[in-house]
């Protein structure tokens, strides 16, 4: 949403310290003839460009099947979607130059401006001129100049966005480094760390620490990316990927047989994602001015590694609704495991004719605070013709899947303590089983065991 905050994550990601990887097997020809876009890419990859459009980079969404109250057969992900975090999509916050603000200016804003084209060829676009508009390098380039990256005006009045398509960008080909991934998506929701919450960095990720990247994981096949179960996470390639799945863990991972029995029921992420961050709430019907004279809806925020999760359980399913979207799940499901999520809730308006939460054109509000202004554009871009808009809040769950720790995963006593970081109750156990659950008898001589171990070390 902030076009400036995200270009200066990219400055930031993308402009210092860079190591080139492996030479590529094309540079010869580069060299000679220079970088023309996806069309050099396909003297060696013929077919690549066709097929990324079918990818969900591209087209911002894709058929889900484990979300509520969707329509069959329709495709959703940020081109459509309508929620809290982001209280608009690609379609009502198009990338435009928004009203002038009280100094007289103005700005490029759009909830698109990660969108992999030149937006002329824009998000699910297809045919010829779409595979001419990829920006193959924002991604596959470690010398990327984040700085060409930017919208304009060309000859015809339409708005572009800018590429990096020089030699030097050209030569410097690898596979996506997780500086390439984090310009968008450690952005993500109106500023760093805003929506995620989460910092990929040695102190922060063992995987990061291991000198990992995004894709070793995140193991793409031709541009279709493995992704998880995140509730409020619905676009997907159709490639699911899990601790278990990823072909580094196995089912029982642990020396210690008493944690291995665990894993049935409790998620890997619960012990070893003991921390989140990120907002935690945001409120479009306030927004408030900035330095720089626009306005930005008001908005609590925590580092990554402030907050502590919520633990519910979850079946990989979605329950979506007006005011909730989050997991299903339960302790008689045994598909469901126990999982940490962090909070969120977002104040919006919404329609008290239908009872569906409205979107909203930040263009307006952007410029003069005016958040119903906003309703109103996004109304008419969609078609509403009749609408009355009241304030309400919408609770959101999102996955922690990152910030992974071995050194202060939880242990024992940190969730069968009685003021331990469960909710047994919540979870469906009976007093009767709270309190046995509760009682140091489970842990206390193994706990004491590995306190003598440590000290002993």
């Amino acid at each position: 949403m902030n076009l400036k905050l995200l270009v200066a994550a990219a400055l930031l990601c993308g402009l210092s310290g860079i190591a080139q990887g492996a030479e590529h097997p094309g540079r010869e020809y580069i060299e000679k003839n220079g970088y023309k876009g996806p069309s050099t890419c396909e003297e060696c990859h013929p077919g690549t460009a066709r097929k990324f459009l079918e990818t969900v980079h591209w087209k911002h969404a894709s058929k889900v099947d484990n979300v509520d109250n969707l329509e069959a057969g329709k495709e959703y992900g940020m081109k459509n979607r309508i929620y809290t975090m982001c209280n608009g999509n690609d379609i009502v916050n198009n990338l435009k130059e928004i009203p002038l603000n009280a100094a007289g200016k103005t700005k490029y804003s759009g909830c698109n401006t990660c969108h992999p084209g030149n937006h002329v060829s824009d998000v699910g676009s297809t045919g010829p001129e779409a595979e001419a508009a990829i920006d193959c390098l924002i991604c596959h380039s470690s010398a990327y100049d984040f700085s060409h990256r930017k919208p304009y005006k060309d000859e015809k009045g339409r708005i572009v966005m800018g590429q990096d398509r020089t030699t030097k960008a050209a030569l410097a080909i690898d596979k996506p480094k997780t500086k390439n991934c984090m310009v968008c998506h450690e952005a993500a929701g109106g500023g760093v760390y805003i929506k995620r919450g989460f910092a990929f960095t040695p102190a922060n990720d063992v995987h990061a620490a291991k000198q990992m990247g995004c894709s070793d994981c995140h193991k793409a096949k031709d541009h279709l990316f493995p992704s998880g179960y995140d509730p409020n996470n619905w676009a997907n390639d159709g490639i699911r990927l899990t601790c278990t799945t990823s072909g580094c863990h196995p089912e029982n991972p642990h020396k210690d047989q008493a944690y291995n029995r665990h894993t049935a029921r409790i998620a890997c992420q619960t012990c070893h994602i003991p921390k989140t961050g990120g907002a935690s709430a945001k409120n479009f019907t306030k927004w408030e001015k900035q330095a720089n004279g626009f306005y930005e809806p008001s908005t609590l925020k925590r580092e990554a590694n402030e907050s502590t999760p919520v633990y519910a359980w979850y079946n990989k399913t979605v329950r979506n609704e007006p005011h909730f979207i989050g997991p299903k799940g339960s302790r008689g499901d045994k598909t469901s495991k126990i999982y940490p999520f962090k909070i969120f809730q977002g104040k919006a308006y919404y329609d008290k004719l239908t009872g569906n939460l409205l979107s909203m054109d930040f263009a307006q509000p952007m410029a003069t605070g005016d958040a119903l202004a906003g309703v109103a554009s996004a109304a008419k871009t969609l078609g509403i013709k009749k609408y009355q808009a009241e304030p309400g809040w919408q609770t959101i769950y999102f996955s922690s899947s990152h910030l992974v720790t071995k050194a202060k995963a939880l242990t024992c006593v940190n969730c069968h303590n009685v003021n331990g970081v469960l909710n047994f109750r919540a979870l469906g156990y009976s007093e009767a089983e709270v309190a046995k659950l509760t009682s140091p008898e489970l842990y206390f001589d193994d706990m004491l065991k590995k306190q003598r171990e440590n000290d002993d070390f």
